[in-house]
């Protein structure tokens, strides 16, 4: 049962990952905005309700592990599995807004959370209203200022859609996301139980995993289709939206306390090095560009963390 759980999960992200696709580049041609900007905003928030929904329940029903180690582990899979596998698909071109804002708006949203957790081990109610205000004020300069990160590939297929179809796709799009995580979670979860492993390490690998899977459906499908700026824009913002959203608006409705010290001593470091290594490697080999190489790079790192973490 297990099984069909994470079959039937996979299938729905598989889905909905396209109709969010498409909503995102109406919406981007219908309001004339970049496309990397609908990719950190509107398809990062719909990816980012998995990360959402399974903190705050688990913070509720007292499991603070899983609701960190879900953001946790899920930041650490975007870049090392997601973006790798995007990657070594379709290489993706970078201009230099990428490291001027996007990049840099994630490692200090990614600092934010290490200072406030490591010292004390709560993230605090007054530590979320920081966080959440961060990102209002993060996605105002977005909207107001921010220009293309990536050099898209012209796509032939793109059409301006009725604003109605827009929101029927959102609509489908981020139900079939959140259904799909809800079944892959469970399935997930269910087989790693049986294994006697547990909550943290479920967290930060199985959990994290499932929840990232709407990321990588969303863009994976984005590269096939030629929209790798909605694909590199997904990620980043993901994972701004991870800590400053999920856990900022965990921590502002019940404060979060650690309790396996493995997310401060392990977890929360690989995190730090997976955001810190895109910078080199968009100059490494070749400047400006993340090709194959650099994904077997993220690809070798993100095997190390599982292996150091499940050992």
């Amino acid at each position: 049962m297990n099984f069909l759980f994470v079959l039937s999960g996979l299938v729905l992200l598989i889905v909905g990952g396209n109709w969010l696709l498409k909503a995102a580049v109406g919406l981007s041609l219908k309001l004339g905005i970049p496309k990397i900007v609908i990719g950190m905003t509107v398809v990062s928030f719909a990816t980012s309700a998995p990360e959402l929904i399974v903190s705050i329940k688990s913070a509720l029903d007292g499991f603070p592990d899983i609701a960190l180690g879900n953001v946790v582990g899920s930041n650490i899979a975007n870049l090392g599995l997601v973006l790798a596998i995007t990657i070594i698909l379709s290489s993706i071109n970078v201009e230099r807004s990428f490291y001027k804002t996007d990049w840099p708006v994630m490692i200090i949203a990614t600092l934010l959370f290490y200072f406030f957790i490591i010292h004390d081990g709560v993230l605090s109610r007054n530590e979320g209203i920081i966080l959440v205000s961060f990102l209002i004020i993060f996605l105002i300069y977005l909207l107001r200022f921010q220009k293309p990160a990536v050099t898209d590939d012209v796509v032939e297929d793109d059409e301006v859609i009725p604003l109605y179809k827009i929101v029927l796709y959102l609509v489908i799009g981020g139900v079939a996301l959140w259904g799909g995580s809800e079944l892959l979670i469970k399935g997930a979860v269910g087989m790693a139980l049986n294994f006697g492993v547990s909550e943290r390490i479920i967290a930060v690998t199985v959990v994290s995993v499932g929840t990232s899977i709407p990321e990588l459906a969303a863009s994976v499908i984005a590269v096939l289709k030629k929209e790798k700026a909605i694909s590199l824009g997904n990620l980043i913002g993901s994972n701004v939206f991870n800590i400053l959203a999920v856990l900022g608006i965990t921590s502002i409705i019940t404060p979060i306390v650690v309790s396996d010290k493995g997310l401060l001593n392990n977890d929360i470091y690989w995190m730090l090095a997976t955001s810190f290594i895109i910078f080199p490697l968009v100059f490494l080999p070749k400047g400006l560009r993340l090709g194959w190489r650099d994904g077997l790079v993220l690809l070798f790192l993100y095997g190390a963390f599982v292996y150091m973490t499940v050992l």
